[in-house]
């Protein structure tokens, strides 16, 4: 089986992207390509910095699954699926329609609304909005030109530093939510939605909400009202499959912030707990498989860059498809 993994701040040679946002990217590449080179009968490649869309599609067409991993803003990461589409290729991710669905926070937002899963609204900067609200980009990625605002005079203040920090897309605002941020990663494939362990995240403090990292597993009274909430959420998309990451902040009101079709940094703390290998399971879930895994005791913190730490012991955990009540209790990620 050939497996083509392509990252896009890792293959662009002079890719308009920040530092943060390519030192994630070469973290989850490297995770990556060594789970898929570890399993017997794959053969993983990727893509050379500075190569063209020539050889992209060679890869696409050539690989019997291609999974694409690049920011969403820009319709980037969109574009790079609808090419595989085209290339006749297999996408170990979400389609192009469903990545256009996930990365558009308006889009999402109304999507998510409608089918009753709690998330905050997404609103034009001219209309009315509570305070404090998060000023943020409709399709950004990386926590790029995000700012927490108390009132109009942020909002405008604010508005004119992403636009100096080179930001030039849409900007919208939505109710700043309080609580435990946090993330559930899932595999998704024909009939199955297999969740992974909910990581803690780790952001700034400095009112640009900068992810910084995270700490795997989620405290355990946090576990399934996390799981339960972001599968709702992964349910509503049409579209979605391979591995696939919800943000969500656990409070007095739990709320879905965002969906992630792509692979995550979360990745690399959940790799070093997973006593499966996550890439295999990966495939298998998108081929129809139902998978159960396995994960060590402990917990680990990691960080954007791709430093993990070993914090302490716990006891041994396993999730399902089934352990964590796919589908049931439906009733927000």
């Amino acid at each position: 089986m050939r497996v083509f993994v392509y990252k896009y701040t890792c293959a662009l040679a002079g890719a308009a992207v920040g530092e943060s946002l390519r030192m994630e990217g070469r973290a989850m590449l490297s995770a990556v390509l060594d789970d898929f080179r570890r399993i017997a009968g794959v053969e993983a490649t990727t893509l050379e910095a500075g190569a063209g869309r020539e050889a992209f599609g060679a890869l696409a067409r050539a690989a019997d699954w291609s999974l694409i991993i690049a920011p969403e803003f820009d319709g980037i990461l969109a574009e790079r699926c609808r090419c595989v589409e085209e290339a006749g290729g297999r996408l170990l991710g979400p389609s192009a329609a469903g990545v256009r669905l996930s990365a558009d926070k308006r889009l999402l937002s109304d999507r998510l609304r409608a089918a009753g899963v709690p998330t905050p609204a997404c609103t034009p900067l001219d209309r009315p909005v509570s305070f404090p609200a998060v000023l943020k980009p409709r399709d950004g990625a990386g926590s790029q030109a995000t700012f927490l605002v108390r009132d109009r005079e942020e909002v405008n203040r604010c508005s004119e530093r992403a636009l100096a920090e080179g930001w030039r897309g849409e900007l919208i605002l939505q109710p700043f939510v309080t609580g435990t941020p946090a993330s559930v990663a899932f595999l998704v494939g024909p009939g199955h939605c297999l969740p992974l362990l909910p990581a803690a995240q780790h952001l700034s403090d400095d009112g640009r909400c900068r992810y910084l990292g995270g700490s795997v597993p989620l405290p355990g009274g946090l576990r399934e009202r996390a799981v339960i909430l972001a599968r709702r959420a992964v349910e509503a998309v049409p579209g979605l499959r391979g591995y696939v990451g919800v943000d969500i902040v656990l409070g007095e009101q739990d709320q879905v912030i965002e969906i992630n079709p792509r692979l995550t940094t979360s990745y690399i703390g959940l790799r070093a707990l997973a006593d499966t290998n996550l890439a295999e399971a990966m495939l298998r879930t998108a081929g129809g498989e139902q998978v159960s895994l396995r994960w060590r005791g402990g917990i680990v913190d990691f960080r954007a860059g791709s430093a993990v730490k070993w914090l302490g012991l716990i006891s041994e955990l396993k999730l399902t498809d089934d352990a964590a009540g796919n589908g049931r209790g439906q009733g927000e990620g």
